[in-house]
């Protein structure tokens, strides 16, 4: 006769019963550590700034004639109603609507360029459309400002020698274009990247059944491609935003070269003016506070107009 099998013993649970549940805390314990100490710690202690002020007693001489004390909002009413901040803004936002088309335009050609198939030589030139990306802001912005003084700059001495007037690319409206340009030759390789790589996560086969029905290559690339990665052109439209309201390097690093651009050319700049020249950082941390929060801001209102039909969010 078969005899029964003993019955199964119920397995064990691990003496330490916490373990399992509390190592995932373990492994984002230094990120969270990290965040903490490099970026919530100092936007906290900036909002604590920017309700501070320093008081004068009398002419401001002798122990004790300036104190620290509370401000309230009157740093924030300040900076709102500053002139140089709202030029400034709008300095950038004229920038900004030269760089981001121009930038993301020529990312989205090369990239579909790359991604044709009589394409040659791929590998090589993604790496130099994406090599400016790597030379930091300051030399950039050095390396082309050189290139715009007629001093120094070969193009204007060949353009001199053949008799011809060169353009002022350091005064006047000149001056956008020659900012903007730093940007595009240093930020172009990077959103390619970004869109390249989503392009090629496109299924052939819906190119081949493309071809199949007649269509050309422009076709594909107008009712194909560019609406699979219009995913990829939201994101890089959204960080090429972010970046162009932060704009800093370009503008500072070009000052000792002209008169056309001021110590508060950009935000960003006036931040530093008050900050670092001045020494009013209550003010200039009223002002970044009031950068940070338009900048979330307008991110946020962007991706909730764009992110129903580019992500979609809410079907």
């Amino acid at each position: 006769m078969a005899t029964a099998a003993p019955p199964s013993r119920p397995a064990r649970r691990p003496r330490n019963g916490s373990a399992p549940r509390l190592a995932p805390y373990g492994f984002i314990a230094p990120a969270v550590v990290l965040f903490t100490l490099l970026l919530a710690l100092p936007v906290g202690y900036a909002g604590y700034l920017s309700l501070r002020k320093i008081h004068i007693q009398g002419l401001g001489l002798g122990p004790g004639a300036r104190s620290e004390g509370w401000a309230g909002l009157s740093n924030y009413a300040s900076a709102l109603t500053d002139p140089d901040l709202l030029a400034g803004t709008l300095r950038v936002l004229f920038y900004g609507a030269i760089l981001v088309p121009t930038m993301l335009g020529l990312a989205l050609l090369f990239a579909l360029l790359l991604d044709a198939d009589r394409t040659r030589l791929r590998a090589f030139s993604r790496i130099a459309i994406f090599l400016p990306y790597a030379i930091p802001g300051v030399v950039a912005s050095l390396l082309w400002g050189f290139l715009y003084l007629p001093t120094t700059s070969p193009g204007y001495f060949l353009l001199g020698k053949l008799g011809m007037s060169a353009p002022q690319l350091l005064s006047g409206g000149g001056l956008y274009v020659a900012l903007a340009n730093i940007a595009v030759w240093g930020g172009t390789g990077f959103n390619m990247i970004v869109i390249y790589t989503s392009l090629r996560s496109v299924s052939p086969e819906l190119y081949e059944a493309a071809r199949l029905d007649g269509a050309s290559e422009l076709q594909i690339a107008l009712r194909i491609k560019i609406p699979m990665v219009l995913p990829s052109l939201v994101l890089t439209f959204f960080f090429s935003m972010i970046a162009t309201l932060q704009v800093f390097s370009e503008p500072t690093t070009l000052g000792p070269l002209t008169n056309g651009i001021s110590s508060t050319w950009s935000p960003l700049m006036k931040v530093y003016r008050d900050a670092f020249v001045r020494g009013d950082i209550y003010s200039a941390s009223a002002t970044s506070v009031v950068i940070a929060a338009v900048t979330l801001a307008l991110s946020f209102g962007f991706l909730k107009l764009v992110g129903r039909r580019a992500y979609g969010e809410g079907q």
